[in-house]
């Protein structure tokens, strides 16, 4: 399971923010977007785990040229194998699940942009964990693993050529980045000689909750908003409304939707969840200003009995 519901809510609060008519429009066009927004995050994650096939094939390639060399020296002869034999990445390579879902992706064309994966070979070829990793020429599952781990956050992910490139195939990849990454990081950590093919082709949702979240939260948000504005308004008195960042307000627009829509969801999270967005996508002082909104409204929403939750926890 690659999304988080923080995640659902980042790409909720995206839409929501882009969106420029007013409730009564039609917005089934921006709820098609929020979908398709989300669900490209998954070819994003098959585009990085697909570069690492294309580094090992890069790999072999030059091992092949330099065998086929007219001077080949004793060592072009007969190479040390343990990068292109190392096997997680034998393990994805051979992974026919995952070579289906790459092949028919549209979104991926490694022998037309192989510009990139030179660029990472040649990141990784000439580093001091490539170095250290060729001294020996035998490893097994667990040495392996280590070091394509390391590549990975060290070489891969931080890579300011690879992140021009997913900003130019598509820019809302970029605030998907950080999630894939992760994601796949913690798959290469906990993969076993032993997983099945279907391990590297994650699901996208933890169920089917979690995709209807997303919508209902969209269109709750959207279809109140007149009625949610008046009661930020209301507790806004004193603040000059220009003054108010335009996230902020899309971000308490949907924490108020969420505590009145969402009777499972414990007031707690929802306010912990909007206030580490704020953090990262707004002012220094947003996660403040809308804690003290968000504090006032539901202590109203407590006396006057309109706060209904159910289950553990609540609030």
């Amino acid at each position: 399971m690659m999304l988080s519901r923080r995640h659902i809510r980042v790409k909720v609060m995206q839409t929501m923010y882009a969106f420029k008519g007013s409730e009564s429009d039609d917005f089934s066009k921006d709820q098609k977007f929020l979908v398709y927004s989300i669900e490209n995050m998954y070819n994003l994650y098959l585009l990085i785990i697909s570069l690492l096939i294309e580094v090992q094939k890069r790999a072999e390639d030059d091992l092949q040229k330099k065998q086929n060399k007219h001077l080949a020296t004793k060592e072009d002869k007969d190479p040390n194998r343990k990068f292109v034999n190392n096997e997680l990445l034998k393990l994805l390579k051979d992974n026919i699940q995952l070579e289906d879902e790459i092949k028919g992706n549209a979104h991926i064309n490694w022998g037309l942009d192989n510009e990139y994966v030179d660029v990472i070979f040649k990141a990784i070829t000439s580093s001091d964990l490539y170095a250290e990793y060729m001294k020996t020429r035998v490893s097994d599952f667990k040495e392996d693993r280590a070091f394509i781990v390391d590549v990975f956050k060290d070489i891969i992910a931080p890579n300011d050529k690879l992140y021009d490139y997913i900003e130019d195939k598509n820019l809302t990849w970029l605030d998907d980045l950080p999630t894939v990454n992760t994601t796949i990081l913690k798959l290469l950590r906990k993969a076993k000689a032993t997983s099945p093919e279907k391990y590297f082709t994650p699901k996208l949702y933890k169920d089917i909750e979690d995709k209807q979240f997303a919508i209902t939260l969209f269109k709750k948000t959207l279809l109140n908003r007149t009625a949610i504005n008046k009661e930020i308004e209301q507790k806004t008195k004193n603040w000059d409304a220009e003054r108010i960042a335009s996230v902020d307000y899309v971000l308490l627009q949907m924490a108020i939707s969420e505590i009145k829509n969402f009777p499972s969801i414990p007031v707690k999270v929802t306010m912990n969840e909007y206030l580490e967005i704020s953090k990262e996508y707004s002012t220094p002082k947003s996660s403040i200003f809308i804690n003290g909104i968000l504090d006032k409204l539901v202590k109203e929403y407590e006396a006057d009995g309109t706060l209904k939750k159910v289950g553990r926890g609540l609030m």
